[in-house]
């Protein structure tokens, strides 16, 4: 009896299932976790914004960045949120909540993180580099991070979801990137510039690796 061997042929391999390193689980948009979020980072900019203008005729903006004060670094943790006055405050609400929800959308607890390194790292830059003789404060460190961070994210995934968030954002707010520029003497373009800079570090640490592919041999 003849007996005929098969070689170098293998039954396909079944299609990979969802979880497996082939197919990496979706996340579901944590919509509601961000949208509170968003509203509860809106509220305490505006709460504490009242509270001083109110009950502290506006002394409570002495707690910005200070350039290289000695026993004011600390500071870094509070200035983002200070505003010198409701003008102020009003041109860094809609770009704050927005970049917020887009960034907080899709995963909180990263998020979180990231403006944490953008308060942290872009308020350390300042207070070392920022022009002496001078008070930094401002939401507008955490938009041009979180702009920053939005476009680092979608550079360094290089998803679909990814790309079209970082395109989105591009498109609403890419014009302030002059900001990051020396202009005029009253607005802090070192905060803007280390914002940006704290933001890009922030994707970087978040999402800079991707997950690998696994391998097909034929």
């Amino acid at each position: 009896m003849a007996v005929r061997h098969t070689v170098g042929v293998r039954s396909p391999a079944p299609p990979p299932r969802p979880g497996s390193p082939l197919v990496p689980p979706r996340r579901a948009p944590q919509v509601r976790p961000a949208l509170t979020l968003t509203a509860a980072l809106i509220a305490g900019v505006w709460g504490q914004e009242v509270v001083d203008s109110v009950g502290f005729g506006g002394r409570l903006d002495a707690y910005g960045i200070e350039p290289r004060v000695p026993g004011t670094f600390w500071h870094v943790l509070t200035a983002p949120f200070l505003h010198a006055g409701f003008a102020h405050l009003i041109a860094n609400t809609v770009p704050l909540a927005v970049l917020t929800f887009m960034g907080a959308v899709r995963n909180v607890w990263r998020f979180v993180a990231a403006l944490m390194i953008i308060a942290v790292l872009g308020g350390a830059l300042v207070w070392l580099f920022g022009r002496g003789g001078s008070v930094h404060l401002g939401a507008s460190e955490l938009i041009f991070g979180l702009l920053a961070y939005l476009l680092g994210v979608g550079w360094w995934e290089r998803t679909p979801v990814a790309i079209g968030v970082a395109a989105l954002a591009f498109a609403l707010y890419g014009g302030i990137l002059w900001g990051v520029l020396p202009g005029n003497p009253y607005v802090s373009w070192e905060s803007h510039l280390f914002g940006f800079v704290a933001g890009l570090v922030a994707a970087l640490l978040l999402h800079g690796r991707r997950p690998r592919r696994a391998a097909l041999r034929g």
